[in-house]
Order: C-alpha cells, then sequence, then structure tokens
C-alpha cells in the first residue's frame, strides 16, 4: 500500500492501512495505553473527592459519570484491547503463522475504536452530561432516568462489541487453520490456548450485550417496557442479561492474563511449566463455569433460595481450576532456577495478590454473606484486585518481557523494578483498606460517607495517586527504551541484565522435559 504514497502521507497510510498483525499489535497497545491513562484520571478524579468526608471538588452527579466512564473505558478501552493488541503481536509468531488470517478485517477492528471511545468520551460534554448509572448501567437508571446521551452510549457499546467480535473470528481462524506444520493443538503456548479460549467467549457473549443495550434502545426511544415495571416489564431482567454477559466477560479479561504469566514464570523459573495439559484443562473448565455462575451478582434481588444455593455452589466450583492453575504456577518456580527482573517481579506480585482477588470472591459467593458485602467497598476491593493485580500487572509483564524482542532493544531494568515496586506498594495501599470499610459499612459509587471511614479512605487516596504516578514512570521507560535503548539480539535479550544469560524460550514445546542424561552405573554412588 505504501508503495503508492509519496512524502508524509506515507507516514500515515502506513499505520492506516496496515495489515501487518505487528503494526497492529502495536497500535492497539498505544491505544490502550491512552485509555489506561483517560481512566486513571477519571479514577483520581474520584479518588480526590474521597480524599476526606464532605463533598468538595464535583458535582454528585458528575461524580457518578465519573465512577460510570472509569469502568467502562478500563474493561472495554484498556484491558481489552491491551490483550487483544499482545494476540496479534505474539499469536502469529507462537504457532508459526505469517499473519493472522483475515489481515483486512484485523485492520477494521482496530480503527473502530478510537472514533467509538471519542464519542464515548465526549457524552461528558453532551447535554445532562454521560450516562452516571455505573460501568454496568443497570435499567431504570440507564434508560427512564439517563441523560439523551445514553443513545451514543449504546451505539459505543454496539460497535466494540462488534469490533471485539471481528478480533476473536480472526484469532479462532488463526489459531485454528494456520499452526505451523507438527503444532497441534496440546503443543500450543499456554497464552495462545488462553486466547483461543477467550475468542470463544467473546464471540459467545458479545452478541449478548449487544441485545442488552438494544432492548435499551428500544425503551428508550420506541416505547417498549422491557426493563420498565410500569408496562409489564421487569428491571431484574437487565440484571440478567447484562450478567450472562458480564461474569463471562470478566473472564474474557482475567485468562489472557493466565496466559501471559505461563509464558513468564516458566522463563524466569528456567523450567518447563508444570501441568501444561492440566492447565489447558483448566482454562476450558474456568470458560464453561463462566457461563453458569452469573447471578451471583445478584443474590439481593429476591430470587428463590433454591436459585441461590445452585449459583452459590456453581461459583464456588471455579475455585478448583484457579486452584489448579495457582498451584502449578508455584510448582514451576519450585526448585527452579529464579531470577527476580521486572517481568518475573510482575508475575509473582500477580501471584500474591490475584490470590487475594479470589479468595474474596469466594467469600462473595457465599449468598447470606453477600448481602452484607453486597455494594460495599469490599466489592471494590475484591474487583480491582483482580482486574489491577489480575490483568493490568500481567500486561506490564508482558510488556517488560516482549519489548526487547518487540523493538531489539533492552528497557531500563533498575527503572522497571522501581516501576514494580512502587506500583505494587501503591496499589496495595490503595485496595486493601477497602475492604475494611467495607465490611465496616461503606457503600460504593457514593461521592461522600460517614466520618468514621475518613482514615482508610485517605490512605486508599494517597495510594492511588502513587500507583498513578509509577505509570507515568512505566511510559517514559517504554519511549526511552524505544528511542534510545541498549540495541540487543533476539537470542540473547536479556543479556547484561545482572550478568545473566538467556532466552526468550521459542514457541517449541517446552511444557515437556528432555530425556535426562544417562548415568554410567560404574560412578553412580560415587
Amino acid at each position: 500500500m505504501g508503495d503508492h504514497h509519496h512524502g508524509p502521507a506515507k507516514g500515515l497510510s502506513r499505520w492506516l492501512f496496515t495489515t501487518n498483525h505487528k503494526d497492529i499489535g502495536t497500535m492497539y497497545l498505544w491505544f490502550s495505553f491512552a485509555m489506561f491513562i483517560l481512566g486513571g484520571f477519571f479514577a483520581m478524579i474520584i479518588r480526590a473527592e474521597l480524599f476526606q468526608p464532605g463533598l468538595q471538588l464535583v458535582d454528585p452527579a458528575f461524580f457518578n459519570q465519573m465512577t460510570t466512564l472509569h469502568g467502562l473505558i478500563m474493561v472495554f478501552g484498556a484491558i481489552m484491547p491491551s490483550f487483544v493488541g499482545l494476540a496479534n503481536w505474539m499469536i502469529p509468531m507462537m504457532i508459526g503463522a505469517p499473519d493472522m488470517a483475515l489481515p483486512r478485517m484485523n485492520n477494521w477492528s482496530f480503527w473502530i475504536l478510537p472514533p467509538t471511545f471519542l464519542l464515548l468520551a465526549s457524552t461528558l460534554f453532551m447535554e445532562g452530561g454521560a450516562p452516571a448509572a455505573g460501568w454496568t448501567f443497570y435499567a431504570p437508571l440507564s434508560t427512564t432516568y439517563a441523560p439523551p446521551s445514553v443513545t451514543y452510549f449504546i451505539f459505543c457499546i454496539h460497535v466494540l462489541g462488534l469490533s471485539s467480535i471481528m478480533g476473536s473470528i480472526n484469532i479462532i481462524a488463526t489459531v485454528m487453520n494456520m499452526r505451523a506444520p507438527g503444532m497441534t493443538y496440546m503443543k500450543m503456548p499456554l497464552f495462545v490456548w488462553t486466547w483461543l479460549i477467550t475468542a470463544f467467549l467473546l464471540v459467545a457473549v458479545m452478541p449478548v450485550l449487544a441485545g442488552a443495550v438494544t432492548m435499551m434502545l428500544m425503551d428508550v426511544h420506541f416505547g417498549t417496557s422491557f426493563f420498565s415495571a410500569a408496562g409489564g416489564g421487569d428491571p431484574v431482567l437487565f440484571q440478567h442479561v447484562f450478567w450472562f454477559f458480564g461474569h463471562p466477560e470478566v473472564y474474557i479479561i482475567i485468562l489472557p492474563a493466565f496466559g501471559v504469566v505461563s509464558q513468564i514464570i516458566p522463563a524466569f523459573s528456567r523450567k518447563p511449566l508444570f501441568g501444561y495439559d492440566s492447565m489447558v484443562y483448566a482454562t476450558a473448565s474456568i470458560a464453561f463455569l463462566s457461563f453458569i455462575v452469573w447471578a451471583h451478582h445478584m443474590y439481593t434481588v429476591g430470587m428463590p433460595v433454591a436459585g441461590e444455593l445452585f449459583f452459590m455452589y456453581a461459583t464456588m466450583l471455579i475455585a478448583v481450576p484457579t486452584g489448579v492453575k495457582v498451584f502449578n504456577w508455584i510448582t514451576t518456580m519450585w526448585r527452579g532456577a529464579l531470577s527476580f527482573e521486572t517481568p518475573m517481579l510482575f508475575c509473582i506480585g500477580f501471584l500474591v495478590l490475584f490470590t487475594i482477588g479470589g479468595f474474596t470472591g469466594l467469600m462473595l459467593s457465599i449468598a447470606p454473606a453477600d448481602f452484607q458485602y453486597h455494594d460495599s467497598y469490599f466489592v471494590v476491593a475484591h474487583f480491582h484486585y483482580v482486574m489491577v493485580a489480575g490483568a493490568v500487572f500481567s500486561m506490564s509483564a508482558a510488556v517488560y518481557y516482549w519489548l526487547p524482542k518487540w523493538c531489539g532493544r533492552m528497557y531500563n531494568e533498575t527503572m522497571g523494578k522501581t516501576h514494580f515496586w512502587i506500583s505494587f506498594i501503591g496499589f496495595n495501599l490503595t485496595f486493601f483498606p477497602q475492604h475494611f470499610v467495607g465490611l465496616a459499612g461503606m457503600p460504593r459509587r457514593i461521592p461522600d460517607y460517614a466520618l468514621q471511614f475518613a482514615d482508610f479512605n485517605m490512605m486508599s487516596s494517597i495510594g492511588a495517586f502513587i500507583y498513578g504516578a509509577s505509570q507515568i514512570l512505566f511510559l517514559y521507560n517504554v519511549i526511552a527504551t524505544i528511542v534510545a535503548g541498549k540495541p540487543t539480539s533476539e537470542e540473547k535479550v536479556w543479556d547484561g541484565a545482572e550478568g545473566l544469560e538467556w532466552t526468550i524460550p521459542t514457541p517449541a514445546p517446552y511444557h515437556t522435559f528432555e530425556t535426562p542424561p544417562k548415568i554410567d552405573p560404574a560412578h553412580a554412588h560415587s
């Protein structure tokens, strides 16, 4: 395409019309980081307001718009596109394919995202402001009581769903049809497996979200009553439809993170991943179970006890395959030749903190207990231990791990480790106290709070600003690496990191052990 252009347009058209999976992966990664900064800025507004009791900085209505857009932009704009970018970059190389199966569609599925999120952010400047119903946009707040901008919001959801479905079809087609000879399914790197399963989840649930927002559109503009009790509808129907999408969605976010960790921990343990097959089966089990647990988000709507029991047991069951994964990662490190470069630090941070998020999730699965936890800051703490310590930490690990491969230059290891420790401390300072205020009864999504929560909220806000600042350090390190990093060779990407030499594992089936050397019986007991 670039051959036909001359002058300044050539650089632009390379990115606009590219069908190269690496270019598209790069654009996804930069776009998702921009959204991460924007969503983080909204979170800073929330934490600044909550720094002390009382109403000081923003109007309560604007505060609610911030909680809504922070969640939506982080989930759909930052985390999901970042892992799609990773998939685009790595999957073809990991399976030995020349590119993605559908490269033109790949270009489109990226380029519809930036205008969509521009439109979503622009709802802030529309009459009545952005929708203020939370990232879960429950009816009737999102229908009967929504500002006019809700129509644009619905359109944005449709388009980003379209992008996700196209990206997923592309990944499925690539993995199923374009593996190199000899690359059987059970020899694929774990990251490829987790994304293949994630892609099927996306194709299954994105139309459900589309259905939910279409019913909203009908209620708002065409006189239907899907979610209006006055017309014979039911607001609880919205919750059922939304969470039938929403629960698989949170697994869509975390499964690629599991894949990343399953690549990096073996590399820094200098030994193969323990229990490769069980990791694949565990991922598939989690994906299946994610469809039959949705109503644990709605224990408090008054469903029959039998329903609560079913959803309680089904939810508790997810702890089993997830536990298998955690034990496999720990066993991989067990007696390995460990080294603690930045990607490994982020993976160990992931392991510790994600497990805490898993335990609080188990607490939330218990129906009678959840009556106390529901819509409190305890849920906020749990969710962020899974989303931030789970998805964002593993994404940071992935960038540090593969950046030398992407640009042929080594990042500053000291700065990377500094980023990790500031992130780790800032994150825990932000979200650990929220467990306490939540158990003590502080409700989420409210701009003011009772005096007894003041100290923990101040800690939380200070932690949030520390965590936010650490991401600017990360941005600096990445740019400095690309512009002026020390050149490296692909064979010895990590040469010079604390005097170590090791190679990025190739897509070989490195979950199988080589045959051990034969021991001469004569020297066996010497």
